[in-house]
């Protein structure tokens, strides 16, 4: 019988480490996707196969538990703005932006909280940022090119992602991808045509925070 040397050890104990802390990054994602950021740790810990312990081991807190779980996922809500600023028509980068996000959003409820600002967390305020500098860039060219409708400003876009979002969400297991009939619906709204009316006052980013915190229960 051999037995491990003190070398070996400690790289057999770090080896176990690193893997024990990516089960629990995969099933901290699982989860959060599937049922938002109010899932506990004890819940993460049994979804992952290691005990409570572990995960405190690994995690000074919840917060840094979800940005190792959510990451990847808001730098993904990153490269979709980036490729809709890249659009020739600002409006088609509109619709790309708006349609593409929406779908993340609803296959993840977790980045949908963070991604809209209703996490109360500080770590996706660069995404919410990234996001809105995109959206304000779109909507200038789109007015410059006929396509914006007056009066839509970017702090609607937030509202009408909550609002597609929760209907997802309700839907999901009565009708699966509803929701894009519904952003359409908003799309046409939003979009410049003959006869349509000024819109009403809307609200600033301010208002639009508090209310997306509101929406995300917190």
């Amino acid at each position: 019988m051999t037995t491990a040397t003190p070398a070996q050890q400690p790289t057999a104990l770090r080896r176990d480490a690193e893997a024990n802390r990516a089960r629990i990054v995969v099933a901290a994602r699982e989860l959060f996707a599937e049922r938002g950021l109010n899932v506990g740790l004890n819940e993460v810990a049994h979804h992952a196969g290691v005990g409570v312990g572990t995960v405190y081991r690994r995690f000074t807190d919840k917060t840094e538990l979800m940005r190792a779980a959510l990451d990847d996922p808001l730098q993904a809500v990153l490269e979709v703005a980036a490729r809709a600023d890249e659009e020739l028509r600002a409006w088609d980068g509109v619709e790309l932006l708006l349609e593409q996000i929406t779908d993340r959003l609803v296959d993840n409820l977790g980045l949908r909280d963070v991604a809209l600002g209703g996490a109360g967390v500080a770590f996706g305020a660069d995404v919410a940022q990234g996001i809105a500098d995109v959206m304000e860039r779109l909507f200038e060219r789109a007015r410059a090119e006929g396509d914006l409708r007056d009066g839509v400003v970017v702090p609607d876009v937030l509202m009408l992602l909550w609002l597609v979002t929760s209907l997802a969400e309700h839907a999901a297991d009565v009708r699966p991808g509803l929701h894009r009939r519904y952003l359409q619906m908003l799309l046409d709204g939003m979009r410049a045509a003959p006869g349509r009316g000024p819109l009403r006052e809307g609200l600033d980013s301010e208002e639009a925070d508090l209310i997306a915190m509101r929406w995300a229960g917190r």
